[in-house]
């Protein structure tokens, strides 16, 4: 069975910067986490983060993160990231599903570091692009189908 990292938020977890999740309530989830597929995992509270905490951004041509205060929150993202791919790593993990637009786990888009809610489309949150550099194929939760088809792919090979 192929295993697939999942943001805690998109699950219901209450661990986004405000405290509150995100819960997609997508059935192909609803089926993985029954399955036993989905490993859960939120990279800003593996890095040391708490619930709640101040809001991040990437900012905008750099990898560095910061909150509104302009504190330097880089290191935990790092490190979050770090213990997500370590999850990933431990179950075999071959696919993943991330909350679009969070400095950790976006995958098409971020937030451009003024606080202004202004996408920078293409770029990826720090976990998102080290799961995707270590092979691993990331999704947004606006994905969900195209990600299910892909795990049905690697299952039928």
């Amino acid at each position: 069975m192929i295993k697939v990292v999942v943001s805690s938020c998109l699950l219901g977890t209450p661990v986004r910067y405000n405290g509150e999740h995100k819960k997609s309530g997508h059935p192909v989830l609803e089926r993985w986490v029954a399955e036993g597929r989905v490993v859960s995992v939120c990279p800003e509270m593996l890095g040391g983060l708490g619930t709640p905490r101040p809001p991040a951004e990437i900012v905008r041509g750099t990898r560095r993160v910061v909150t509104p205060e302009g504190r330097d929150v880089t290191r935990e993202f790092e490190d979050g990231a770090r213990a997500a791919d370590e999850q990933a790593r431990a179950n075999a993990v071959r696919v993943a599903i991330l909350k679009e637009g969070s400095p950790s786990c976006g995958s098409s888009y971020v937030y451009d570091g003024t606080f202004t809610r202004t996408r920078v489309t293409g770029e990826m949150g720090i976990a998102a692009a080290l799961l995707r550099e270590r092979g691993i194929a990331v999704f947004s939760e606006e994905q969900i189908d195209a990600a299910a088809e892909y795990v049905a792919s690697l299952e039928r090979d």
